[in-house]
């Protein structure tokens, strides 16, 4: 969902990437196995330098908008006090009932993450060379389909 941070009281650091990074984050589920940003571990996450960086302080009073899929690491750099206010702009039907901060994906997104294992578990059942050609042509058809050619 969209937030808007609101640092009441205290300072923290915010580091933001755009979902366009999303192929240097690493991605495991929702969250990035990269946890220090600021030392990543380039030899284990070497796409991460790839990843576009940007970054700003709140103190007290400053209000940030992090829009939904924009990936977020925030670092307190004092004690502090800050108040997050998401926000529903996709129609009801699209959230999950039971997630309440909108750290899930939307229902059709993880029915369709739950598909796309399935069919990648049918894959196995080919020989390796059948199932990187197979592998392949799916990306390719995903890319295709789903993806937004405005990117740049």
């Amino acid at each position: 969902m969209d937030n808007f941070l609101i640092q009441v009281t205290g300072k923290k650091r915010v580091v933001l990437y755009s979902p366009r990074d999303a192929p240097y984050l690493y991605l495991s589920g929702t969250k990035s196995k990269v946890l220090d940003v600021d030392n990543p571990d380039l030899e284990k996450y070497p796409l991460f330098v790839k990843a576009k960086r940007y970054q700003c302080f709140l103190e007290a009073g400053d209000v940030l908008f992090i829009p939904a899929l924009w990936f977020h690491n925030v670092i307190s750099e004092e004690f502090g006090v800050a108040l997050n206010v998401f926000w529903k702009h996709l129609p009801a039907e699209s959230y999950d009932k039971s997630d309440t901060y909108g750290n899930k994906d939307p229902t059709a997104a993880s029915r369709a993450i739950q598909i796309l294992d399935r069919a990648l578990k049918t894959l196995e059942e080919l020989p390796e060379e059948y199932r990187d050609f197979y592998a392949r042509r799916m990306v390719l058809r995903i890319q295709e389909k789903a993806y937004r050619n405005d990117y740049g």
